[in-house]
């Protein structure tokens, strides 16, 4: 099956079914600290993956799904795969406990190593992003669907998009490099999408993701022109034997990352870790 055979009309149908039934735990009253069995988070997790999972199940029967709820698939077994699908059913677990509504809902496909059909939905903004590296990026609001497309050079102050809940020390060398900066926060995926949607220039992580994190927002921001690297300036890419991220820049592109010194700065830290 070619990537342009995927529709991408069913997968936002598919991620907004999910949002809903998040909704219907989110809009109780509710008090968790932790994501334990039976708590009003997990509850809200395994139902959104259930409907995820089924769904993309019964429509793609020959491409496999790993799922954050579902991720034990040894690595003898997910090694053999060309394609598969690579979801988050509830991304941003501090955002949806501190009722700030920052979470999403994440769904890809990896072709090879590579995301290359991700689909972010944001429910209680009602943002949803959708992405073919082949074809384009979107963003569709209140059913109005407009294109997205990075510029090649940030123009002006530089918007740094970091992790509301998970603020990176590291970030100090590259401010340094940036006479004229401002930092956004942001939760969950929502922080590629930021960088999709010109809200942000670049998205720094310091610290360590799963892939189910980052693959349906990596298909975004590369659909939309720009690029995902680690701190060598290498492609980020997928279905590795250990499924937890090193660090990485989601940026305009890989020119401007060695032109501004932020490419340089950032090794330097992967060095000295």
């Amino acid at each position: 099956m070619e990537v342009t055979l995927i529709d991408l009309d069913h997968l936002s149908e598919l991620a907004v079914t999910a949002g809903e039934a998040i909704l219907e735990i989110y809009g109780t009253e509710f008090s968790v600290e932790s994501k334990e069995d039976k708590s009003p988070l997990t509850l809200a997790d395994k139902r959104s993956h259930r409907i995820i999972v089924d769904a993309l199940r019964s429509r793609y029967p020959d491409i496999p799904v790993l799922s954050e709820e579902g991720r034990e698939v040894p690595y003898a077994v997910r090694r053999e795969w060309s394609r598969f699908w690579l979801v988050d059913p509830l991304d941003g677990t501090k955002e949806f406990v501190k009722r700030n509504g920052e979470f999403t809902v994440n769904i890809a496909l990896i072709d090879g190593v590579n995301p290359v059909v991700g689909v972010i939905l944001v429910p209680v903004l009602k943002r949803l992003f959708l992405a073919d590296v082949g074809r384009g990026c979107w963003e569709i609001v209140e059913g109005r669907r407009r294109p997205l497309r990075i510029p090649a050079v940030p123009d002006g102050t530089v918007r740094i998009v970091e992790s509301r809940s998970h603020p990176s020390p590291g970030l100090e060398p590259i401010l340094k490099l940036l006479p004229a900066h401002e930092i956004v926060s942001r939760g969950s995926a929502l922080k590629f999408c930021s960088v999709a949607a010109g809200e942000a220039d670049f998205y720094p992580r310091f610290g360590p993701t799963w892939e189910w994190d980052t693959a349906a927002g990596q298909a975004i921001v590369t659909a939309a022109g720009g690029t995902v690297i680690d701190f060598k300036g290498k492609p980020f890419v997928y279905n590795k034997e250990n499924l937890v991220n090193g660090p990485f820049l989601a940026i305009p592109s890989l020119h401007w990352a060695r032109a501004t010194g932020i490419l340089e700065a950032v090794s330097r830290f992967d060095s000295a870790k």
